[in-house]
């Protein structure tokens, strides 16, 4: 009767193992969430991985060489219509992008809006002003890191990641770092599904509220431990890669081929890109 008096206190501390188990199980789920959006049959689903690269280049220019936060807004605005025809939930997309940039584009902007010289705007204790010039130049940065980010989630979420690395090859990107941006992302799931299995099976075995020393040492023993693991893991994997014909380039069974819409989607992409760098010049 104790040990289940002592297993149902560990039920309700939001230890180390519970946070962990937590924050790894939603990353596993979004992913997965992810491989089923670029499943779907939406606009950006139905083009060609190579021009959807090019595309967001040129887009993402168009962002940097604007100097109008209007256009910077009508880009925004254009890239939520393409996640809306691509069947992305607006509400996740929304928050996936906007959750994280305030806090850490926020930081590198905030001092813009009282160290830049201009026009006053709002006098604040201590001496503090907030001039016209900084809000703008903060705006311009939270707008600009905004956008950017989203187009490049948009191409993340509608394109197969096999595919994208492959559509990198019309860049002339070296080889290599195909195969570790391949490789890197193979090896996060792997990993990920590897400690999520260690800190279950602790879990299971711990009956009581663990110390804050508990807690560090099972900290360096799981890192131990996957340490260890994912050495083994990727010489077993390197083994197998050239027991089955690998040589130094991953080879996919993706091909490509480009159709009438991918014409049209390019020629408008291409079109609204010089349109937004003359506006906002």
């Amino acid at each position: 009767m104790k040990g289940f008096n002592q297993s149902s206190t560990s039920k309700q501390y939001a230890g180390f193992v519970e946070r962990t188990l937590v924050n790894i199980n939603h990353t596993l789920e979004q992913s997965l969430f992810a491989e089923d959006i670029a499943r779907k049959k939406g606009l950006l689903q139905a083009l060609d991985a190579r021009l959807k690269v090019i595309s967001l280049i040129l887009l993402l220019l168009a962002v940097g060489l604007s100097h109008s936060l209007l256009v910077i807004v009508a880009l925004y605005l254009g890239v939520l219509i393409l996640a809306a025809f691509s069947k992305v939930p607006l509400g996740f997309f929304i928050k996936r992008v906007w959750v994280f940039i305030p806090f850490f584009t926020g930081i590198i902007a905030l001092p813009a809006i009282f160290i830049t010289p201009g026009p006053i705007w709002i006098r604040l204790p201590l001496g503090l002003v907030i001039t016209h010039p900084g809000v703008n130049t903060a705006l311009f940065l939270l707008l600009r890191v905004g956008t950017s980010v989203s187009l490049g989630v948009l191409l993340i979420l509608t394109t197969p990641w096999n595919s994208i690395l492959k559509a990198l090859g019309v860049l002339h990107i070296p080889d290599v770092v195909v195969l570790i941006l391949g490789m890197t992302y193979r090896y996060i799931h792997l990993l990920l599904n590897l400690t999520n299995d260690i800190l279950l099976s602790r879990k299971s075995r711990i009956f009581r509220r663990p110390t804050g020393a508990e807690e560090r040492r099972l900290l360096g023993a799981t890192s131990g431990v996957l340490l260890g693991k994912s050495l083994q893991i990727s010489s077993e994997v390197y083994l197998s890669m050239e027991s089955r014909g690998f040589r130094n380039y991953p080879r996919t069974m993706d091909t490509f081929q480009m159709t009438r819409l991918d014409w049209v989607f390019g020629a408008a992409v291409l079109l609204i890109t010089t349109i937004a760098i003359w506006l906002g010049r």
